[in-house]
């Protein structure tokens, strides 16, 4: 298979033109004041976090008296708060914690399956209709979530599997489609063409195309997409609420710890520590993926 140079065919004046504006822009990004800048709102949205960790932290009494600032004139450190908000009580925490895992695993990937495919389809093969389509599917991103809850859950009242997490998946693939064949298509057309002419010409089929070329060089794309929607799902408490009900055995994390805010809003303590738990794990991943995250954001904003 021949491998083709992006800068072949290219003016060297064009290619100048470009090296130049995108150093200019690295500087500007680079200059004292936004460092100064990108740190200053860093601090400040780190504070909220912090202040949380910390009173997830103290005991009970000191929570209910003082501010999470005051830990430091007098820090005392205990784990009761999770202890008893994760194992304790009649409907511990431990359980919907790993209800959430169970929700937002598969919709995570089933999306991503089924909208990697309809990108390679949209973006490298021909068939009727093919723009109108692709046109439509984009309009659904302007349709408002809620318009569609009542009609899916109708559909899932009347086959019988509301309340299970197979009408969470689907809604979750559902509303995320539209965005996930948008972006992995955008992504897929920058890959450049003479590359899969080239596989072509050595004999390979659409199956051997997606799989050697497409997949490895939509990486970038495929792990941005997977973070974000991990994110939206995992913090999602309104698909939860109305498609897997506030049931133990569907619910996930964020219906038990808005049931704290509204029951429990005396217990700050519990309230704060299971709060933490629930942003811990979309953070570990956040941090995990970030520069697969920025790399699949940055896709084909540079040509040449």
């Amino acid at each position: 298979m021949t491998v083709l140079d992006a800068r072949d065919g290219i003016a060297p004046d064009l290619v100048a033109v470009a090296t130049t504006r995108s150093s200019a822009a690295r500087k500007r990004l680079t200059s004292p004041w936004a460092s100064l800048a990108a740190l200053v709102i860093a601090v400040l949205w780190t504070i909220p976090t912090f202040g949380l960790f910390l009173s997830s932290l103290r005991p009970e009494r000191q929570v209910q008296r003082t501010g999470w600032w005051t830990f430091f004139a007098n820090p005392q450190v205990t784990f009761e708060n999770y202890g008893e908000v994760l194992f304790g009580g009649s409907q511990p925490l431990a359980g919907y914690f790993v209800n959430s895992i169970l929700i937002t695993l598969p919709s995570v990937v089933i999306p991503i399956v089924l909208a990697t495919l309809a990108a390679y389809g949209f973006a490298w093969t021909t068939f009727p209709f093919r723009d109108t389509l692709f046109v439509a599917i984009f309009a659904l991103q302007i349709v408002p979530l809620q318009v569609a809850l009542l009609p899916l859950l109708e559909i899932f009242v009347g086959t019988g599997l509301n309340g299970t997490f197979w009408t969470v998946w689907m809604a979750h693939s559902t509303f995320a489609l539209p965005l996930a064949i948008f972006l992995l298509h955008n992504s897929m057309r920058d890959i450049p063409g003479e590359l899969v002419e080239a596989a072509r010409v050595d004999g390979a089929g659409h199956v051997r195309i997606f799989t050697t070329i497409m997949l490895p060089l939509m990486k970038p794309a495929i792990a941005a997409y997977a973070v974000f929607q991990f994110l939206w799902v995992w913090n999602d408490l309104l698909v939860a609420l109305v498609f897997a009900g506030g049931t133990s055995d569907v619910a996930p994390l964020t219906v038990r710890v808005a049931e704290l805010a509204g029951t429990r809003n005396s217990e700050w303590h519990l309230l704060s520590a299971g709060a933490f738990v629930s942003i811990l794990v979309p953070l570990v991943v956040f941090l995990s993926l970030q520069r697969y995250f920025v790399r699949g954001l940055l896709a084909g904003s540079i040509k040449g």
